[in-house]
């Protein structure tokens, strides 16, 4: 089990208030680690209480990836406050719907901005940071539709598709530094992000019976594949994106 024990790390979890990031900040706690969190809202009663539940210590900054003044701002009161991270789990995203004839210029701005550039400059700054000590983990949220076209989420399958593309830049150029950059690719999980599909009768229908499981993921299904990617036996893994989709993409 040392393989998965964070203890004595550091590990960053961005959109920590609510489903998946809540779900991997209380997992990366659970294996030990100290656990600094973002969200938008502000509103982090919650996941810091599960995660000091553990016995192990919440930090949280209310951060709007969509102005990148403020990511800015973020990582040098981070850098001020924090000495070492060992881990980013890089999963603050956001999704808007509209079918690709209508998808208006508003919409993709700001999800390109929140799921992509914010990725990227949290991924660069945190990761000049771990290589100059020599180690780190670096896990970017990415999604089926980094390989899937999707329906009517223009601007999300872009941006998701441009994080599979990230995870393997970062790896290639930063893997023999001693930084591990992966991903992982959530299937159809059930969140607020995932609300439309399941209140539709039609769409939940055919979702679910393409999924070999037979059912909607959860948030905890997260748990296992953020604590593997953030130890020690995921040192030989580089530049992967590991599926958590129940078999969707298998069929």
């Amino acid at each position: 089990m040392s393989l998965f024990n964070l203890t004595g790390k550091t590990a960053v979890v961005t959109g920590s208030d609510k489903g998946i990031g809540k779900a991997m900040a209380v997992a990366l706690a659970e294996a030990g680690a100290n656990v600094i969190g973002t969200s938008r809202s502000g509103d982090s009663g919650a996941v810091q209480q599960a995660v000091e539940q553990t016995g192990r210590s919440y930090q949280h900054y209310n951060v709007d990836f969509s102005d990148r003044d403020q990511i800015y701002a973020f990582t040098r009161q981070l850098f001020n406050d924090v000495p070492r991270i060992d881990v980013l789990v890089n999963n603050a995203g956001t999704i808007l719907r509209k079918p690709a004839t209508e998808h208006p210029d508003e919409y993709w701005d700001q999800v390109i901005q929140i799921n992509l550039t914010a990725q990227f400059i949290l991924g660069r700054e945190l990761g000049k940071h771990m290589i100059a000590h020599g180690s780190g983990k670096i896990i970017f949220i990415c999604s089926l539709l980094s390989f899937q076209g999707g329906i009517t989420v223009t601007g999300y399958t872009a941006s998701k598709s441009g994080l599979a593309g990230l995870v393997r830049a970062f790896s290639n150029e930063w893997a023999a530094k001693g930084i591990g950059v992966n991903g992982i690719a959530p299937g159809y999980i059930a969140t607020d992000n995932t609300s439309a599909l399941r209140e539709d009768p039609e769409r939940n229908t055919s979702i679910l019976q393409r999924i070999p499981a037979a059912r909607w993921g959860t948030p905890e299904d997260l748990k296992g594949p953020v604590q593997f990617l953030a130890g020690k036996g995921s040192d030989y893994v580089n530049g992967t994106i590991l599926f958590v989709d129940g078999g969707w993409m298998s069929r």
